[in-house]
């Protein structure tokens, strides 16, 4: 194993175990998501896909929001409550989203030898958007992820990064499985 291919699978493992904490709403995706993303700066760096780069910097910011905002219950409650978003929420996402798009692509197309410039905006912005959605513990954000994680499989395998496009079917798997686990337990908090 080359020490990039140990870093990437390190990187890997420890986002998978970040996902499978999140799925059990568990706080413990946040340290776990940071050790990941830190890794995957260095590493999409190294590949060329400085939009992901800088989405991992945006995860590690918000994997330290998501943390403190997890440990801030609501009134009355022990543990902030999954829960569905709102129109507030759609607007944040919105806003995060797709402001960053055009933004992003714009950056890559001109600034940067991006070999990948709309896909990687695209997984991107989407990813903005998404892990606000989780760090304000909202069903939906496992949408987003399932439709990040379906083109990323595909981005990183065409980068040669065989290790983390596998990373990216094993995400879709358990984001799917946290959104019926989330959407569960946000329809019995509603009762």
């Amino acid at each position: 194993m080359t020490p990039l291919s140990l870093l990437e699978t390190t990187a890997a493992l420890f986002g998978v175990l970040s996902v499978v904490l999140a799925r059990y709403a568990h706080i413990g995706v946040f340290p776990t998501g940071l050790i990941s993303t830190l890794l995957y700066i260095y590493i999409c760096f190294g590949a060329g896909l400085y939009a992901d780069m800088g989405v991992n910097a945006w995860y590690a910011s918000m994997s330290v929001y998501g943390w403190w905002r997890w440990a801030q219950p609501v009134a009355g409650e022990v543990v902030r409550p999954v829960a569905f978003a709102n129109r507030r929420d759609w607007r944040i996402f919105g806003l995060l989203s797709g402001g960053s798009l055009l933004a992003i692509y714009l950056v890559l197309q001109r600034y940067t030898d991006s070999t990948v410039p709309l896909i990687d905006a695209f997984t991107t912005s989407l990813a903005i958007g998404g892990m606000y959605l989780m760090a304000e513990k909202k069903v939906e954000n496992w949408l987003v992820w399932i439709v990040v994680d379906v083109a990323s499989i595909f981005l990183y395998a065409y980068k040669g990064l065989a290790v983390s496009s596998l990373q990216f079917v094993v995400f879709t798997g358990l984001a799917i499985w946290g959104y019926y686990s989330w959407q569960k337990t946000a329809r019995q908090a509603q009762k």
